[in-house]
């Protein structure tokens, strides 16, 4: 499995914090809010991404934590934990703690860039399917987006059910949430476990 942290993974996650500039859908202006007044989403997330030049397929599993400034990651073989200044990454296989400094804006995926909104907008559409969920269809209107089209698949509650994202090189990203809700943070949600014996390395020095 490739590092979590790659590209592959995190846009479909992130997609829900898409800059709302010019969006009047009440749909999403409350699900941005929920993160803006400090909720955090929790679920356990499949997250699917195809390469469209050489069909590879990239899989991963776990769960994870979505605030708007902060996230966290559990896999099999990961925990990723970043809390808006810091970055720590925990390897299971090679029992090593990587640490680092988070700068949000060489992170094209930060909760905190997507949130702030900038000069990226989008097209949307939305509708109610068979099952009363709301499907939220993003086209993007800015030749320089990562992506073209983002479909969001939302509950009557406005919980993410599922995000599926084509970027600029036809590259699929395919993420379903089951589980999944709002909750109010408290200090162990964004913790971050590792063994006492891990190896660290500190790259903030």
């Amino acid at each position: 499995m490739k590092n979590i942290l790659s590209r592959s993974f995190w846009p479909a996650i992130l997609l829900l914090l898409l800059p709302l500039q010019g969006f009047s859908q009440e749909s999403f202006e409350e699900l941005k809010n929920r993160f803006q007044q400090g909720q955090v989403l929790q679920a356990e997330m499949k997250h699917v991404f195809v390469d469209a030049y050489t069909d590879e397929t990239v899989r991963t599993t776990g769960d994870i934590w979505i605030g708007e400034n902060k996230y966290k990651i559990q896999v099999e073989d990961q925990t990723v934990v970043v809390d808006g200044d810091i970055s720590r990454v925990y390897n299971k296989n090679q029992n090593k703690v990587i640490i680092s400094e988070y700068i949000p804006e060489d992170d094209d995926f930060a909760p905190s860039r997507f949130l702030a909104g900038d000069e990226h907008t989008y097209d949307i559409q939305e509708e109610k399917s068979d099952l009363a969920n709301i499907e939220l269809t993003l086209n993007s209107t800015d030749p320089f987006d990562v992506f073209t089209t983002v479909e969001i698949h939302l509950t009557e509650g406005l919980i993410p059910v599922k995000i599926t994202a084509i970027d600029q090189t036809d590259n699929r990203f395919t993420t379903d949430f089951s589980e999944a809700q709002f909750i109010t943070p408290t200090e162990d949600t964004f913790s971050f476990p590792h063994p006492d014996n891990a190896d660290l390395i500190d790259l903030r020095q």
